[in-house]
């Protein structure tokens, strides 16, 4: 765990930010503190994918640099945190288990899961979605333009087949993507201002994503 997760035990609400964070950029951090402010979270933290079973890895910095992003993107927030949870675990890694592990690890903590709202029509194909839905409350965030009456039908159908507990939270489009980042960099372009400055400059000095 990182240095700053001992702060976890405090929070009786804890939003749970998973992500490649390939690299991390300042859409992530808007969503988790739009998503603390929304459901009222004590913190979020920020969990850095393992081996995903739904990611193409061979542009994917390994586990640690991009857990050494993470810390330094979340740095200057006491209410953030991060965890080397899931790139510490050999093979492919479940949210199931991670969830399990979690409610182990902060018994009697609420667990607030935060998710892209389009994630809801995907969910039930990810392993176990069922024990997912029973372990964790999800917050979706909708981006501006989206179909928020079809969201809310998705919502309600995952609700009446698993009992599922989501809060659909709208949000601002954020023209920022770890794709784009890293294309920028390929192209020697600046990608001062996408992430925060500690971030830039460690993916700069460590010359990634260059080709």
């Amino acid at each position: 765990m990182s240095s700053n997760i001992d702060i976890c035990r405090n929070w009786s609400k804890m939003g749970i930010m998973g992500g490649t964070f390939n690299p991390i950029h300042y859409g992530h951090l808007l969503l988790a503190q739009w998503a603390m402010e929304e459901a009222s979270l004590d913190g979020v933290l920020f969990m850095p994918t393992g081996n995903s079973y739904m990611k193409e890895s061979s542009e994917i910095l390994s586990g640690p640099e991009r857990l050494a992003m993470t810390k330094l993107a979340t740095a200057d927030r006491d209410c953030f945190a991060c965890s080397d949870l899931e790139i510490k675990r050999s093979g492919n890694t479940y949210t199931y288990e991670t969830l399990e592990i979690l409610h182990k690890l902060y018994p009697g903590t609420q667990l607030y899961f935060i998710i892209g709202a389009d994630c809801l029509f995907s969910i039930e194909e990810w392993r176990c979605a069922e024990q997912i839905f029973q372990s964790c409350t999800f917050l979706a965030a909708a981006r501006n333009g989206m179909g928020m009456d079809a969201l809310e039908q998705k919502r309600q159908e995952l609700l009446c087949r698993y009992g599922a507990d989501i809060h659909l939270m709208e949000f601002p489009h954020i023209e920022i993507s770890s794709t784009d980042i890293r294309r920028r960099c390929k192209q020697g372009r600046s990608i001062r201002y996408l992430v925060p400055d500690g971030v830039r400059e460690y993916i700069e000095s460590k010359n990634y994503y260059r080709g």
